[in-house]
């Protein structure tokens, strides 16, 4: 495995990495909506440049052609794109006074193709399920008619605590239709993380599993299940599904019935998410029906070129944001591939085998995934015939120019990398690639569509090109959370993204813009290094430690003290039983090499893990915070992290 690029020990920055997929030629769907633009609307555009140009300068008239262009369908018009009076954020409204539901996308692909494949599922829980979009139909209805029979009207909410299956699929599209808020955890959710996000959400109903399989273990949750159905007091009921036994799902879909959606206004609840917990505690992020379908649409179609009979598949739970990605596939009317398990069992091979198997061409997953492929010596190549595949997409963290290079040369050259930043909080990406423009090592091609997006400075100007600043939109976003749960006033809305610049969405990641409007993300600003006046974002630090053979996992934390530069606390998990003296100044080394002196860590401890979500998000912030003082219980959910353990030895090196 190559090293990382050396980086200018002054500026922090590296040499661009190379080109690894030129543009791709006329024919995309990006390429056919600058063609009507150009055709029917008399605009012209010279490059993609150019075309994001127009989308953020004239955003009411970019996001009115995406409605006109994806056919969506109003009940009633709204009398503008984005009301004039609201146009400053926040407080901006899209399609007032339209009607509209998300599921009605869906439901047209439904009736084009109802014989055609629109759900693959596969689990480790049970054997694979291929449903048609008359089937998934069939499912989402029966789930409407339980939650209509049970007294369910559009403003109520629904909690669902189940894998990524098809009935969690099912029944977030039954909830749509209904015009009921939807909101999901995922069963490995210990009750405390659960009762957390769901006590917020205050839901009439509940649908729940009590025990699934993961990797090669039967997890029983029925204490957990207990706690959370007796610790919300506004459950009027609750259904529990045996996701094991796929008799039970076959079984109610053999009649053919009808959804039906009933219109909601543009801004009526579509579904809750909850932040990562990775800054503190999860906030109850509220999306729209217009929103979401919209940005997803453009997405979707535009940047990933996701088309009618596509097959798409992104590893994620239902507590990920990238389950709602996932699902809105089938607005475009692409067959969405569901893996519910352990993506690691029996080995690391396993989705590579899926993708296979099931002739998926957009592979998504995040990017730890890729790291440790990359660390493990894989070539998916060797394991079958990748030619169907077009797109690896990465996120949930940066993706190193190493990660890309391993995808163009172990998965095939013939297949681009999408690396895309977004978020929780706009359920999509901020920035991503273009089928427009080419793609580069270690680097995100450009901000999407609709998206503008700039580096800051501290005092609120803008970062020349190679400056490193604070990632910001100036411009509103359709699927930005129409609020927060409990917000009445919505001082936590704007103290979440609009205090630190007036009018300006601040997002919490450094981002650094070169001159051709690409750029890198490097992790969490509130979490970088700054040593001497040089910051550096944590990807970098990752990039360098973790490429050494002995180590598996590592987290740096800066903290300041009454010295300038602070304190370098760098914890890492090796994989040999203990580190030795050597190995830390080969550690010291490196990264004085590659990136520079200044960065080198003041203190190396060895941990037995390092905290993460399930998302795989590194929680360097929580972690920061606990080493100077905080109590554990105040800055994140323990039973949202994959080991709940794994903060008690920070704890420990907090007294020491």
């Amino acid at each position: 495995m190559t090293k990382p690029e050396a980086l200018d020990p002054q500026s922090g920055q590296g040499v661009r990495g190379e080109v690894l997929s030129s543009a791709l030629s006329a024919g995309t769907q990006m390429h056919r909506f600058v063609n009507h633009l150009q055709e029917h609307r008399q605009m012209r555009f010279e490059n993609y440049e150019s075309l994001h140009r127009w989308s953020v300068d004239s955003f009411g008239e970019f996001w009115g052609e995406i409605s006109q262009w994806f056919g969506v369908k109003w009940y009633d018009q709204p009398s503008s794109v984005v009301d004039p009076l609201t146009a400053a954020m926040p407080g901006h409204s899209w399609w007032p006074g339209g009607t509209l539901n998300f599921a009605d996308k869906i439901i047209e692909h439904a009736h084009m193709s109802p014989d055609a494949v629109a759900v693959v599922a596969l689990s480790q829980s049970r054997e694979r399920i291929e449903l048609t979009w008359q089937q998934l139909m069939s499912l989402a209805a029966t789930y409407r008619a339980e939650m209509q029979a049970r007294g369910m009207t559009p403003g109520d909410r629904v909690a669902v605590y189940l894998p990524n299956v098809p009935e969690a699929l099912a029944i977030f599209l039954a909830a749509a239709s209904l015009g009921v808020t939807f909101s999901s955890c995922p069963p490995e959710f210990g009750a405390d993380a659960v009762i957390s996000r769901f006590s917020q959400l205050q839901p009439k109903f509940l649908f729940y599993c009590d025990r699934y399989v993961y990797g090669s273990r039967l997890i029983d949750k029925g204490i957990e299940t207990e706690k959370i159905r007796t610790s919300l007091p506004t459950l009027q009921g609750a259904i529990r599904l045996d996701i094991t036994a796929p008799d039970n799902l076959l079984s109610r879909v053999q009649s053919a019935r009808e959804l039906i959606s009933v219109p909601v206004p543009s801004a009526h609840p579509l579904y809750v998410l909850y932040s990562s917990g990775t800054t503190g505690l999860p906030k109850a992020i509220v999306h729209s029906h217009a929103g979401i379908l919209h940005e997803h649409l453009k997405v979707l179609a535009l940047h990933h070129d996701l088309a009618v009979g596509d097959r798409f598949f992104w590893y994620s739970t239902t507590g990920w944001m990238m389950w709602n990605y996932l699902v809105s596939g089938l607005a475009v009317g692409a067959t969405v591939v569901l893996f519910d398990g352990d993506p690691g069992y029996p080995d690391l091979d396993h989705l590579w085998r899926l993708s296979i198997a099931e002739s998926v061409n957009i592979f998504g997953v995040g990017a730890s995934f890729i790291h440790n492929c990359m660390k493990a010596d894989l070539v998916p190549k060797k394991i079958g015939d990748l030619s169907r595949l077009r797109v690896v997409g990465s996120t949930g963290s940066p993706l190193s120019a190493d990660g890309f290079r391993w995808v163009s040369q172990q998965v095939g050259q013939h297949v681009q990398v999408h690396s895309i930043s977004g978020g929780t909080d706009i359920c999509s990406a901020f920035v991503g690639m273009s089928p427009l423009l080419p793609i580069r090592a270690g680097e995100i091609s450009c901000s999407v569509l609709g998206a503008d997006v700039r580096a800051f400075r501290d005092d609120g100007g803008q970062c020349d090109d190679g400056e490193t600043g604070e990632l910001v939109v100036t411009t509103p976003l359709p699927s930005m959370p129409v609020g927060l749960l409990n917000d009445a006033d919505g001082n936590k809305f704007r103290g979440a993204y609009f205090e630190d610049f007036p009018g300006v969405w601040r997002h919490g990641d450094w981002i650094t813009f070169n001159a051709d409007g690409s750029c890198i993300v490097t992790g969490r600003s509130d979490a970088t290094l700054n040593r001497g006046g040089v910051r550096l974002g944590t990807s970098e630090f990752y990039a360098v430690v973790e490429a050494l053979s002995f180590i598996s996992d590592s987290l740096v934390i800066h903290l300041s003290d009454n010295t300038s530069d602070g304190r370098l606390i760098l914890f890492v998990v090796v994989k040999e039983q203990s580190l030795t003296d050597e190995q830390q100044r080969e550690i010291k080394g490196q990264l004085r090499t590659l990136l520079s002196p200044r960065h080198s860590p003041d203190e190396i401890i060895q941990v037995r893990a390092i905290p993460r979500t399930l998302s795989g998000k590194k929680l360097e912030v929580p972690v920061k915070k606990i080493l100077q003082g905080a109590d554990p219980d105040t800055v994140c959910s323990k039973s949202s992290l994959v080991d709940p353990s794994s903060l008690d030895e920070y704890v420990s090196l907090r007294r020491r």
